[in-house]
């Protein structure tokens, strides 16, 4: 989960403008760049001389963006090699806003090594680092059920099942590659009309899986919530209707007053930690869209911390389904 995707290999930062607007009367203080990326964002951050960034990528392969950063800005910018779940970590003061962008760069996505795209041939990959396990490993070890449903849950795969059953049969004989994988997908789903590339929502399932995304995301922001102080912000870019679910049940469960039933007034919340200061979600502009297209499935949300206690059970609750998948990957360790 680092930066932005752009299939025209340039990078750009999605929704820097709004970000910016939001941030920008916190100016003068600390910002976590959670997904640093090629560090589009921690640049402009930077361009305030008060202001310091500490960043975060879990991708070895963005180190050499960091360095250039470094060496301009000195003490001012920090670069750590982990994963944002591990930002509690650190020591800072002053913190202002926490930023994550959950896309992915062009340099990450034409990445034959990391094997993101199922337009890359070779052995399965999608590891962004820092991982345990490989999509290859998942493919050729775990079972139909297990399969099935890392495709249904995490991937909204409607035929999950069918292509479980197809990989099963596939790997008695050998062993899958990305190039198999495809061609497995393509031939259960041949009766299809898809806008979308057929193999989309598998590689999607398992890119999360592997990256362990929603337990790392969950975990990440509750971390945030701890490390900022009150008046500071936490702000999420997303790219994918699951991060986006997780993200706005977070930010208003923990924000709104409660109404059990609508004869009923509302009720104050006592788990009240944040206000909405925007209840609609932040697009790009169209001039954004023209001029990035994959920008156009991205969305904003941020919050502004106004408390100090509050009791996670209900939003791993939420969630436990996806957690409970993502814990299959223990037996691959």
């Amino acid at each position: 989960m680092s930066a932005t995707i752009n299939l025209e290999k340039k990078h750009f930062p999605v929704l820097l403008d709004e970000l910016i607007k939001i941030i920008s009367p916190r100016y003068s203080g600390t910002f976590l760049d959670c997904t640093f990326g090629q560090g589009g964002y921690s640049k402009k951050i930077l361009e305030n001389t008060k202001n310091k960034v500490i960043a975060f990528d879990r991708d070895k392969d963005v180190v050499k963006f960091s360095e250039i950063l470094k060496k301009k800005y000195k003490d001012r910018f920090e670069f750590n090699h982990k994963k944002f779940s591990q930002i509690k970590s650190i020591s800072a003061k002053d913190i202002k806003a926490i930023i994550f962008d959950l896309g992915y760069s062009t340099t990450q996505i034409f990445d034959e090594n990391k094997g993101l795209s199922f337009n890359f041939k070779g052995k399965l990959n999608m590891r962004m680092g820092l991982n345990s396990f490989s999509a290859h490993d998942v493919i050729n070890k775990l079972d139909k059920k297990e399969l099935s449903n890392i495709f249904k849950y995490l991937g909204d795969e409607k035929d999950s099942k069918k292509i479980a059953q197809a990989i099963i049969k596939k790997r008695d004989q050998k062993i899958i590659t990305t190039n198999d994988l495809v061609e497995i997908i393509n031939k259960a789903k041949k009766n299809y009309n898809f806008k979308i590339n057929k193999s989309t929502k598998i590689f999607q399932s398992l890119r999360i899986f592997v990256n362990q995304e929603i337990s790392e995301l969950i975990y990440g922001l509750i971390n945030a919530y701890k490390l900022i102080p009150i008046g500071s912000y936490i702000v999420v870019i997303t790219f994918n209707s699951l991060e986006d679910k997780i993200v706005k049940f977070f930010f208003k469960n923990y924000s709104e007053e409660k109404k059990v039933s609508r004869y009923l007034p509302y009720s104050k919340n006592t788990n009240q930690i944040f206000e909405l200061l925007n209840k609609k979600v932040i697009f790009p502009s169209v001039e954004e869209i023209k001029k990035n297209p994959p920008s156009r499935s991205a969305k904003l949300r941020y919050v502004k911390k106004v408390g100090d206690q509050a009791n996670f059970e209900e939003f791993f609750t939420k969630f436990k389904t996806f957690l409970d998948i993502e814990n299959i990957g223990k037996k691959l360790c």
